[in-house]
């Protein structure tokens, strides 16, 4: 598993954990599972500037 943070000033902020078959991400009580399909669409529509 890979964990990214999107904060790297606390341990509070949201954080990105990525496996083999999906993607997490949010905070503790606050989630959005992603299945690695939906992972990838969303980072091309944000690569494309559509999001």
């Amino acid at each position: 598993m890979k964990i990214v943070s999107l904060c790297s000033s606390c341990a509070q902020c949201p954080v990105v954990k990525i496996t083999d078959t999906r993607v997490e991400i949010g905070e503790k009580g606050n989630t959005c599972v992603l299945t690695k399909e939906q992972w990838e669409t969303l980072k091309d529509k944000i690569l494309k500037k559509e999001l």
